[in-house]
């Protein structure tokens, strides 16, 4: 299974990625570490074939990502929709926040985000 999922020779890339989360990242990651949505256990910076997920809960194939502006403009909503059409064909459903979302509605992401998980909404 290591063929698509955390390879082994992306390891040094997930672990900068890791050391280097954006303040967005590093405020949602704090909400999601340690179980505490929901029972819910997140893995940060987790790969999937050529792409690493900022935030992704195994047990409900459930991927959460955090966009800084480099994903609006210069061709990168198209890289992000061939990135999510990647994951979905390994089941993986796919949220997408912005980085102002998890600043200024940190709460509702989160409830977004469980409720996805718990089946109650889609994404």
């Amino acid at each position: 299974m290591t063929e698509f999922y955390n390879r082994t020779r992306e390891k040094a890339r997930r672990r900068h990625l890791r050391r280097n989360l954006t303040p967005a990242e590093k405020r949602l990651w704090f909400r999601l570490r340690d179980h505490q949505l929901g029972g819910l256990k997140f893995r940060r910076q987790y790969s999937v074939g050529p792409y690493v997920i900022d935030f992704y809960c195994v047990e409900k194939k459930l991927a959460v990502e955090v966009d800084g502006d480099s994903h609006f403009g210069g061709g990168s909503e198209e890289r992000d929709e061939l990135r999510d059409r990647f994951l979905r064909d390994f089941g993986i459903r796919v949220l997408r926040f912005t980085n102002v979302d998890v600043y200024k509605r940190v709460e509702s992401v989160l409830e977004h985000i469980f409720d996805v998980a718990d089946g109650v909404r889609d994404e």
